[in-house]
């Protein structure tokens, strides 16, 4: 189904509060449970998430939401299962970076397309990230870690939880923007990385707040900066990285997406329930704590997200030269 057929049919919709569809959400209701695809390993950032999600929209949809982990590709098997199932609302891709704004610029052939095979459903968080370095480098701020880097270029080393994850494109984007070179190490997810940098193995990691921010409590790492283009509420002492390099933004974009051809109905009121949840006290407490950012909003959005998150990370893998494996 268009794209643009799909937002004519939403387009008569009134539009209420944090941008939820308030009228017509009543005319779709799931008879069967629900599935979220989450294209990773059980355990990450994404897939606590969508265990949060999970639990009060089967309260609200009256059918069990079951969290799938689908694992594979850098995603792609995960989004690849969610674009050939049936578009009746009942399965949905709990989307990160990689499905449809990374992947189309870092790999060379996808099984699904992009654009045309899924709907937007709604936005659910920014993740910020968390800049360390090992205890050892002399660097204390991120003017004085750039001075380093220029100073002796490619010494330093950058771990990330793999070519192309988001950790990886914010360490490209950091010598982008910087105009500085680093090593790059790549290993297989963010556990991995975080322990050879714990070791001093590597000097650098720009990665999960959540994840880093317990090691640098401990002083087994030091926090510099975070990855959003402002502070954030759980660190306000430490500044974002686009205090010394403006437009810096490297906080991974989390979402829901459906099958295209998705009923409008049940667009919407996917999309209402969701925005009801993240506006809740209790839900965004429980985000703030792991240093995540609620988004919510319009289907509408959601697209115009997308379409502006692959633009920007199209110029960064372009400039790096980036090519999945």
């Amino acid at each position: 189904m268009d794209r643009r057929l799909l937002f004519a049919g939403l387009a008569g919709l009134a539009i209420g509060p944090r941008g939820a569809i308030a009228q017509g959400t009543a005319s779709w209701a799931p008879t069967r449970p629900l599935r979220l695809i989450v294209p990773f390993a059980a355990g990450g950032s994404a897939d606590q998430t969508a265990r949060m999600l999970a639990e009060p929209m089967a309260a609200a949809l009256g059918q069990p939401v079951v969290v799938e982990n689908r694992p594979g590709g850098g995603a792609t098997l995960g989004a690849q299962l969610v674009a050939r199932a049936a578009p009746d609302g009942l399965t949905l891709l709990y989307g990160t970076p990689g499905p449809q704004i990374i992947n189309p610029h870092l790999m060379r052939s996808l099984p699904y397309d992009p654009e045309r095979d899924f709907a937007p459903v709604v936005g659910v968080k920014r993740a910020p990230n968390l800049l360390c370095l090992h205890p050892s480098v002399p660097a204390r701020s991120v003017p004085a870690l750039i001075a380093l880097a220029k100073a002796e270029p490619g010494r330093l080393a950058f771990s990330s939880a793999g070519i192309g994850s988001s950790s990886h494109l914010a360490g490209e984007m950091l010598k982008h923007m910087a105009g500085i070179e680093m090593l790059h190490v790549p290993f297989r997810g963010t556990g991995p990385g975080i322990t050879e940098l714990l070791a001093g193995n590597v000097q650098i990691a720009i990665d999960t707040l959540s994840v880093l921010l317990p090691h640098a409590r401990s002083g087994g790492v030091r926090a510099l900066a975070v990855s959003t283009p402002q502070r954030s509420a759980l660190v306000p002492e430490l500044p974002a990285i686009a205090e010394t390099l403006p437009g810096f933004d490297a906080a991974p974009f989390n979402y829901l997406a459906a099958p295209a051809a998705t009923p409008p109905a049940a667009i919407a009121r996917l999309n209402a329930v969701v925005n009801t949840i993240l506006a809740e006290p209790e839900f965004r407490r429980r985000m703030t704590e792991l240093g995540e950012e609620p988004a919510g909003g319009t289907p509408e959005a959601l697209a115009a997200t997308i379409r502006a998150e692959s633009e920007r990370w199209k110029a960064v893998i372009t400039a790096a030269g980036i090519r999945a494996e």
